[in-house]
């Protein structure tokens, strides 16, 4: 009898239990409190706090990796600059509605459209993702505190956004290089779950 076949479920189950406990923390703090953004490092480290945010940058990148082209980079491109102007407004003080409910609709959203592999002219798709990039973006500036430096702040959460996007862009690519065709639906079929449940939260 193979050992090694006779522990796979036991190896997976284990590894879900540890894969489960460490999300368990990211779920929690997904948005820190005021007081803990103080610096480049924490403007950094805010986006890979919060699992709406991971997936949304990640899927972000993933859809781009699907449309092709200069798309690739323009639809990232696109969230990057429309988040700075979501985090301005956050730091000014301007009200932007449903803030959450934006965030975990872009999460749905994108997963829905790497799930179906919508392919959306260049310029709608810029807007759509830029849209949601306010949402993001204006939850980012509000958590800065008036005695932190706010660039250092957004250099840092701009710099991981942008890094995220390109993790994404770079599965994306492979995923279609070497991985069966359904692999990236499913993936935004997975990330459109995990919306709807941050929906429902």
């Amino acid at each position: 009898m193979n050992y090694k076949t006779t522990n796979l479920p036991f190896k997976l189950k284990l590894a879900s239990v540890f894969v489960l406990s460490g999300l368990m923390p990211v779920l929690a703090h997904a948005h820190p409190l005021p007081g803990e953004t103080h610096s480049f490092a924490a403007g950094f480290t805010h986006p890979l706090s919060g699992l709406d945010h991971i997936l949304a940058m990640v899927a972000v990148g993933l859809w781009a990796a699907q449309l092709g082209g200069r798309c690739r980079w323009a639809v990232p491109a696109a969230f990057v600059s429309l988040m700075i102007v979501g985090g301005a407004l956050g730091m000014t003080g301007v009200y932007v509605p449903a803030v959450e409910s934006g965030i975990a609709a872009s999460v749905l959203v994108l997963g829905i459209l790497i799930a179906a592999a919508v392919k959306l002219p260049m310029l709608p798709g810029m807007a759509l993702v830029g849209l949601f990039a306010i949402f993001h973006g204006h939850a980012h500036g509000t958590e800065i505190p008036a005695a932190a430096s706010g660039l250092n702040y957004a250099a840092g959460f701009v710099l991981a956004t942008a890094g995220l996007h390109a993790s994404g862009v770079a599965l994306g690519l492979l995923a279609q290089k070497h991985m069966p065709a359904l692999t990236l639906r499913l993936a935004g079929a997975t990330i459109a779950v995990v919306g709807i449940c941050l929906w429902l939260v």
